[in-house]
């Protein structure tokens, strides 16, 4: 064959296994009638610490994450561990408002963010504006999970999308008849495989390259050649603000996501929620590793899989190293871990989409009256449709084009900040004010990502994500993220056009939500009894 026979077997065959496992899911904790969202896209709120630690930490550490996040340290140092400070801060920002999120949507049935917006503010507009932005963010993130996968099957000499589209088919299946349940439990074997990779990795090969002395040596010698304003072993004067407000701005932004509260509102308690926000942080130390082996592959000699196209794709350099270092056996074993990666969240990803369009859009605007059972098959048939959209991204636009809609997804989703995380705290804002502030937070937005070029691959506009601060004017060479300085925009505007609407005695939407409701925890009697499961 192409000579990676052993690295394909072992691939094929744990990819096999977990399919298996997405459709057994479907017994999983049988429920009565999976015919709800309550069921079908939360699992029955009824998941515990331990499944909701690996729903929640397979969902947020993405087989993107896995590939993405070395080659940046590979290509650019310093610069690429933003990800370690930004999942260390992320999760003692969201510990107290993410259970507050859980009492209310508990006591409501609230499946989505955008159902909380449109109770707390009571603007049919707003939570719209908050679903279509939930939607849009949400569909490049899964496009880039194939991205994954394709690194991997580069690497073993498969070329052609078949493969993709065939595991995405397998994906769309299990998704359909199983929901939620089927990446709840694909997540206890991907996290296993993930764990013993990393922690075989940061072992073996630093040994087999004389030590971590080497490697970081090898990594500095490549730096001081290459001398550009993200390249170095440090950060320097011109991206150290860029890494700061890359850092929070991702902070913010990572649980505004509609697929990461999936995972929070489907389990059981508000301790469930508290035991994750103080335990994920072990992810954190896993993707530390994960970057490190950006380092490894410097000193190792990798180089990039050449593409059709005749151009290196960076997302290859890992499992280029793997496939550099590691026995044929283990390299498939590696290799299926970033694929498994690839399945956990795009799952949950298609599965929020899905479940904003049915909430938000079908039954706000097309069927008022829609039943549970409507909802869960309007639910299960946009999952589809989102899936054939991700491949479709992956098919007929350029992979990089993916990479930079997820850039751009970054920037629109922490616009939803003001009204779902802050909402949370205070009905202050005006909905007019609101929806000011996320319109010109998402103008201000974009208009900053098009003037940002990338001198690398020739791009003069949406080349990244560091603004540079003399394009107002400033005489430096510092970069701050794109998406910190939007959301600022959005609150002051937010915050203006709500003294303004006031002023002129503009009519506010009603709050339906009650104080004591963002405190309520399983047993209370406010707390809507949705667990029909019949498993404890």
């Amino acid at each position: 064959m192409n000579g990676h026979t052993t690295e394909l077997v072992v691939f094929a065959l744990l990819f096999l296994v977990v399919s298996a496992m997405g459709f057994v899911a479907a017994r999983w904790r049988r429920p009565k009638d999976i015919e709800s969202l309550h069921e079908w896209g939360l699992g029955g709120r009824n998941f515990g610490s331990w499944i909701t630690w690996f729903l929640v930490g397979g969902d947020l550490y993405t087989a993107y994450t896995f590939v993405a996040v070395p080659a940046l340290v590979f290509s650019s140092g310093a610069l690429g561990f933003y990800a370690l400070p930004y999942t260390v801060v992320v999760y003692p920002l969201v510990f107290l408002v993410l259970a507050r999120m859980w009492s209310i949507s508990h006591v409501h049935g609230f499946v989505t963010p955008a159902d909380f917006v449109r109770a707390r503010f009571g603007s049919p507009a707003l939570a719209l504006a908050i679903a279509i932005t939930g939607l849009v963010a949400t569909m490049p993130y899964i496009a880039l999970q194939l991205v994954g996968i394709e690194a991997v099957l580069k690497t073993m000499g498969i070329t052609g999308h078949l493969p993709i589209i065939i595991a995405f088919a397998i994906l769309a299946a299990y998704t359909y008849q199983s929901g939620l349940r089927a990446p709840a439990l694909i997540a206890f074997v991907k996290d296993t495989l993930i764990y013993i990779v990393i922690l075989a990795a940061v072992i073996y090969i630093p040994a087999k390259l004389g030590g971590w002395g080497s490697v970081f040596d090898a990594a500095a010698a490549k730096f001081a050649k290459t001398p550009a304003p993200n390249d170095g072993i440090t950060l320097n004067s011109a991206n150290q603000f860029q890494y700061i407000t890359l850092a929070l701005g991702s902070a913010l932004a990572l649980f505004l996501y509609p697929h990461s509260l999936t995972g929070v509102l489907a389990s059981k308690n508000r301790g469930v929620i508290k035991r994750n926000m103080a335990a994920l942080p072990a992810y954190s130390f896993l993707l530390g590793l994960i970057a490190l082996l950006g380092f490894m592959a410097i000193a190792a000699g990798t180089k990039p899989v050449v593409g059709a196209n005749g151009k290196a794709d960076p997302n290859t350099i890992v499992p280029a190293l793997f496939d550099q270092m590691f026995p044929d056996w283990f390299a498939g074993v590696a290799y299926a871990a970033v694929g498994i990666g690839a399945l956990v969240p795009a799952a949950i990803m298609s599965i929020a989409a899905a479940n904003l369009f049915t909430r938000n859009i079908y039954r706000e605007y097309i069927n008022k009256d829609a039943s549970d059972a409507q909802e869960a098959k309007v639910s299960k048939l946009v999952s589809l449709v989102v899936k054939v959209g991700a491949v479709l991204c992956i098919l007929l636009l350029d992979p990089q084009f993916s990479i930079d809609l997820q850039l751009i997804g970054g920037v629109i989703i922490l616009q939803t900040l003001p009204s779902v995380a802050l909402g949370l705290y205070t009905r202050w804002f005006h909905k007019g004010g609101l929806i000011a502030g996320w319109a010109l937070g998402l103008a201000s937005g974009m208009w900053m990502l098009y003037l940002i070029p990338n001198p690398a691959n020739g791009k003069a506009h949406f080349g990244g994500s560091a603004f540079a601060l003399s394009n107002f004017g400033f005489d430096t060479k510092a970069t701050l993220y794109a998406g910190f300085l939007a959301l600022i925009v959005n609150l002051v505007v937010a915050a203006l056009g709500t003294l303004l609407f006031r002023a002129l005695k503009v009519a506010d939407g009603e709050d339906s939500t009650k104080q004591d409701e963002y405190f309520a925890d399983e047993g209370d009697p406010l707390v809507k009894d949705t667990d029909l499961t019949g498993a404890h």
